[in-house]
C-alpha cells in the first residue's frame, strides 16, 4: 500500500469519515483476485484526486467494518461524502467507470441528498409505528 491510500481500521474509520468531506473506501482481501486487479486502478485514481481520501479496508483484518456495512462480496467500492454514503457497488471498476463515479459524486447536491435521506428515515419510522 502506498502513501496515496489510507488503511482504514475500526480505530481510525469514524475519525477519517468525520474529518474529511470525501472518502472513498475499497473493501478488499489479500486472497481476492479481482481486488488485486482493481488496486492499481484505485491507486491511480487516488493520485489523480488528491483532495479526496482513498481508504482501504482489509475485510480479513477488519471483519467488524465489513459486517457493519453489510459487505457481501469484494471488492466493494463505497463513497462517503459529508458523512453520507452516496455510492456503494461490488465489483472491480475499470478506470473510466471509477472516474465517472467520482465525477458524479463531486456533482451531487448534498442538501438534496440529506433531504432525501431524511425523508426515507421518516418513512421508515412511520412504517415501524
Amino acid at each position: 500500500m502506498t502513501s496515496t491510500t489510507v488503511e482504514l481500521t475500526k480505530e481510525n474509520f469514524d475519525q477519517t469519515v468525520t474529518d474529511n468531506e470525501f472518502v472513498l473506501i475499497d473493501f478488499w482481501a489479500e486472497w481476492c483476485g479481482p481486488c488485486k486487479s482493481f488496486a492499481p486502478v484505485y491507486e491511480k485514481a487516488a493520485e489523480g484526486n488528491p483532495d479526496m481520501v482513498f481508504g482501504k479496508v482489509d475485510t480479513e483484518a477488519q471483519p467488524e467494518l465489513a459486517q457493519a456495512f453489510g459487505i457481501q462480496s469484494i471488492p466493494t467500492l463505497m463513497i462517503v461524502r459529508d458523512q453520507v454514503a452516496v455510492f456503494a457497488q461490488p465489483g472491480a471498476l475499470p478506470e473510466a467507470a471509477l472516474e465517472d463515479v467520482i465525477g458524479q459524486a463531486r456533482q451531487l447536491d448534498m442538501d438534496e441528498v440529506r433531504k432525501s435521506v431524511a425523508e426515507e428515515q421518516a418513512k421508515t419510522q412511520a412504517q415501524e409505528q
